[in-house]
């Protein structure tokens, strides 16, 4: 094999390998911020399902571990960290808790509690105008929704609600899959 070959080839492989790596990233959270401006989810032709969110108890789960009540919780529970910092907390009160720095961008805020990827799937991969298009959802709604699919968006199901939702949680008091489904319904108008 010549020598100037060799480079070419090795130059090739490195190539090849970063494409693929680019093709298989895993996808990132995006966080409410990017789910909630006025010509997407936050917009009234769409029935404004941001609004709807802030008013859910979902929206204000990071900051209720603030409250006394859920420091009373975690002291029952034997815990010594404080609710807001506690991993047992955390991981149903935070979006994305647990997930690797890689994975989570710059404008996510754990803060800003059990935002839309909780249920939805990491948004970057759907958050694209090619899937997220409202004169087209408007058009094909099911070819729309395939696209969200095959992206890697979810349609929760009672068995992703229950992951949190569970007698693990001390202010568990039963969970009603199709009831709770209606607190926190946020659809399309028309559908």
């Amino acid at each position: 094999m010549s020598r100037r070959l060799v480079p070419c080839i090795g130059l090739l492989v490195w190539i090849v390998a970063a494409g693929e790596a680019v093709l298989y990233a895993e996808p990132t959270y995006v966080g409410v911020q990017r789910c909630a401006s006025k010509t997407c989810h936050g917009a009234e032709i769409l029935g404004n399902q941001f609004e709807m969110w802030q008013n859910t108890a979902h929206a204000k789960a990071y900051k209720t571990l603030g409250t006394d009540k859920a420091k009373e919780f975690a002291s029952k529970a034997g815990l010594k960290d404080d609710p807001q910092k506690s991993p047992k907390c955390l991981k149903c009160h935070v979006t994305a808790y647990g997930v690797g720095k890689s994975s989570i961008s710059d404008a996510f805020k754990a803060e800003d509690g059990i935002q839309c990827e909780s249920c939805h799937g990491p948004g970057s991969d759907y958050i694209s105008l090619k899937i997220m298009n409202r004169p087209k959802f408007k058009e094909d709604r099911k070819g729309q929704q395939k696209l969200f699919l095959e992206a890697g968006g979810i349609m929760p199901t009672e068995k992703d609600c229950v992951r949190c939702h569970n007698k693990e949680s001390p202010a568990y008091k039963g969970f009603a899959f199709a009831e709770s489904l209606k607190k926190i319904a946020h659809p399309v108008p028309g559908k």
